[in-house]
């Protein structure tokens, strides 16, 4: 299969806590839990947490290892954006504080004025955008 608009993107992360990421992102955001695994007893075995829209063409992959935890090093830029093509409802908004979000302001006023940007529990960014995309 050659790589085009078809391929399907996977989103890799670590986390701190598998647990308040699921809350964030699946109470909050309403994604749905594609695929779990809970961390092997050996070395390099990690706990993964999957999670996405079920007819989305990526889901984002979050990732702990007790053993050799990898500490998230998220930047202010660091944005997952998604495109609402409307208002951002107040009631997401609000699950996702609710669901151990913070909402922040951005560096680039650009996501201010199109978005509300709310950080995940370990410091990513998901931008709920106001405008709507397409690349073609």
């Amino acid at each position: 299969m050659p790589l085009n608009g078809q391929s399907h993107i996977r989103i890799a992360r670590p986390s701190r806590d598998l647990a308040a990421a699921e809350r964030f992102w699946v109470d909050g955001l309403g994604l749905s839990v594609i695929y779990r695994k809970d961390e092997g007893g050996g070395p390099g075995e990690h706990a993964l947490l999957m999670v996405g829209w079920p007819d989305a063409s990526w889901h984002l992959e979050l990732v702990h290892e007790a053993a050799a935890p990898v500490e998230p090093r998220p930047t202010e830029e660091d944005l997952l954006v998604v495109y609402v093509d409307g208002e951002v409802p107040d009631d997401v908004v609000g699950r996702l504080e609710a669901h151990g979000g913070e909402r922040v302001q951005s560096p680039n006023p650009y996501w201010n004025e199109w978005g509300v940007t709310v950080a995940d529990p370990d410091g990513y960014r998901l931008v709920l955008s106001t405008r709507a995309w397409s690349n073609s």
